[in-house]
């Protein structure tokens, strides 16, 4: 692997960003992150498994939302770099792509469909899912009445702050927010029917926007297991916690290991990262097949 001899813009949980001038060069480590903590043991092909994955989104959906995304071959990538800047195929190919420059919408746009996670805990507590009043008896991981739009601050470090609707519509102007909100919902449902039909239930996902010539983006990740709660069908009940293809095996493991969640995480246990790596890989052959 050699160093990308490029302007670093921003290096993130699991991705390094680099500055092309008006477009980006966005590389995906085999980092894993949980509780807003990078973890210190890799996942071996992680990064090349979620970039092959957000790829395939981004054009399955592009009909439904234009995406950032230029190109994702490096020979095709290398033609828009520096001669000392060129990337080595080997280590680069499949977990890099060169995107259009876009003007960050700093929102996180989570679409809910089923009730899980933290909505859950705050269901049980106030019968309400980030502050929207829900019907009462609902259990866990029940689908919901119909999918819901939760926006989020988006915060570069700590955590992201859930937050009304009403609020990100003051911050944006009422006709972007409500486009933002109808596109991930739009999302959402595609995703969710796309999947259903091979097996993985779509719990929840996370969406990021961008502006892109003035016209609204997807941009990051799309309907990966980083950004979203697959769940497998097969073992899927309600009232319980399904069985899962995305990180959240690596979050159950890390709520065990008694970490307070502040100080520096341990190691993750071999057997976890190959089961997590297992998981990874089942996830991406069923979403290409």
């Amino acid at each position: 692997m050699n160093k990308i001899n490029l302007p670093l813009l921003r290096s993130g949980k699991v991705r390094e960003v680099y500055d092309l001038g008006d477009r980006l060069l966005i590389t995906a480590s085999d980092r894993v992150s949980t509780f807003d903590h990078i973890l210190p043991t890799p996942i071996t092909g992680k990064g090349k498994i979620l970039t092959a994955i957000s790829n395939f989104w981004f054009d399955k959906t592009k009909d439904i939302a234009p995406n950032h995304l230029i190109s994702a071959d490096i020979d095709e990538i290398n033609k828009f770099l520096p001669a000392d800047s060129q990337l080595d195929k080997e280590y680069y190919q499949g977990r890099t792509v060169l995107v259009k420059k876009a003007r960050r919408i700093d929102f996180e746009c989570v679409v809910r469909g089923y009730m899980a996670g933290s909505a859950w805990a705050e269901y049980e507590k106030q019968g309400t899912i980030c502050g929207n009043k829900m019907p009462a008896g609902l259990q866990n991981a029940q689908k919901l009445p119909e999918a819901i739009f939760t926006p989020a601050t988006k915060n570069d470090s700590g955590h992201d702050e859930n937050v009304p609707f009403e609020y990100m519509a003051q911050k944006l102007g009422a006709e972007l927010a409500n486009k933002i909100k109808e596109k991930s919902i739009a999302l959402y449902t595609f995703g969710w029917e796309y999947l259903k039909a091979r097996g993985i239930i779509l719990a929840d996902t996370k969406f990021e926007f961008g502006i892109i010539d003035g016209e609204l983006a997807l941009i990051d990740e799309i309907l990966t297991p980083d950004s979203s709660r697959f769940w497998d069908a097969a073992y899927y009940k309600v009232g319980s916690n399904p069985q899962s293809f995305d990180k959240q095996f690596i979050r159950d493991y890390m709520e065990q290991t008694g970490w307070d969640k502040n100080s520096a995480p341990p190691q993750i246990a071999p057997e976890i990262v190959a089961g997590a790596v297992k998981k990874y890989k089942e996830a991406l052959e069923r979403i290409l097949k």
